[in-house]
């Protein structure tokens, strides 16, 4: 009987990364609804205002609408980044876009912070020569800072090895 070799490694690190989805549009048409209710009485008293007050409803509804298509297309965006010892893979998936995977040597590539005056991480990117590759662009700040000091020590570990 052959023997039978497993050839499987894990990576350093791995993260799915995905859009913050803290605002929800829901609260917004909640929000309409009641302001339309609590309106209502108004609108019938003092009949100048029904122009503006349903030309507002309609701009506020139009504004909802477009915000839920831009949360619903967003939410399909995913990146998917893996610290490998040899090697940095970053692949890219969204809605109506076809994947990109991107791979990288972690001793020639560089994680490159952008901080605000609190020390805030604004945005990450990846500096391989003279490329500059945004990272998690579309993450919440507390987010992305959680997520570069892991990737940052992932990185030094690769290097290391």
């Amino acid at each position: 009987m052959p023997m039978q070799t497993s050839t499987t490694t894990s990576p350093l690190f791995s993260a799915t990364l995905r859009p913050d989805r803290s605002l929800r549009a829901a609260g917004g048409w909640i929000g309409l609804a009641v302001a339309g209710l609590l309106g209502l009485p108004f609108l019938v008293a003092v009949p100048e205002f029904i122009l503006p007050g349903t030309a507002g409803f309609v701009l506020a509804g139009g504004g909802l609408t477009a915000f839920s298509w831009r949360q619903a297309r967003r939410a399909k965006l995913v990146e998917q980044v893996t610290v490998w010892t040899d090697q940095v893979e970053i692949l890219t998936n969204g809605r109506r876009q076809e994947k990109k995977l991107r791979r990288f040597d972690p001793k020639k590539v560089r994680l490159v912070l952008k901080r605000d005056d609190n020390e805030r991480t604004l945005a990450m990117h990846l500096r391989h020569g003279a490329d500059l590759i945004e990272v998690g662009g579309f993450m919440a700040v507390a987010d992305k800072s959680s997520f570069a000091r892991a990737f940052g020590r992932a990185l030094r570990k690769a290097r290391a090895s």
